[in-house]
């Protein structure tokens, strides 16, 4: 009875797994590469040099190519200045020694002053005018509605 009850067992045991299982597997094995290799051919297949363009927007790029980048000053110097009327100005002095940023109040945005030439007043729209240098121990600030004082460093 015993051993009535274990023939179904020891049937599977006596069979080899791999034997009996690898025509079912081998197909399984050999998709997972093939549709890897079929996704990245996929994948390269949008990748063409190709490109159909028009002449304007080659033209275009040439000449993008040609003319050099020009990049903004950067900061030389940043000082703070007390005027005469007890106020402070943040003034920051560019690289280009014509243009500077300045700022009338801590949570105002910077205004932006350029000069035509280096050593000349810089100006901006609205009426602000800066005289000086950044080695000056003095210079000259003029903001809107009020009139143009001397401020220290």
């Amino acid at each position: 009875m015993i051993d009535e009850a274990m023939a179904g067992f020891d049937n599977m045991q006596a069979r080899r797994l791999t034997a009996a299982n690898a025509p079912a597997k081998a197909p399984s094995m050999t998709r997972t590469p093939t549709m890897l290799a079929l996704a990245a051919a996929a994948a390269l297949a949008g990748c063409s040099n190709n490109n159909p363009s028009t002449g304007a927007a080659d033209a275009a790029d040439a000449s993008n190519a040609a003319a050099p980048i020009e990049l903004p000053p950067s900061i030389t110097a940043a000082k703070a200045y007390r005027c005469a009327d007890n106020r402070v100005v943040q003034v920051d002095w560019l690289s280009d020694n014509k243009s500077a940023n300045i700022r009338v109040d801590k949570t105002a945005a910077p205004v932006h002053l350029t000069a035509p030439e280096p050593g000349q007043p810089m100006t901006a729209e609205g009426g602000y005018e800066l005289s000086g240098t950044p080695s000056d121990a003095s210079v000259r600030i003029t903001v809107p509605g009020k009139a143009a004082q001397s401020c220290k460093a």
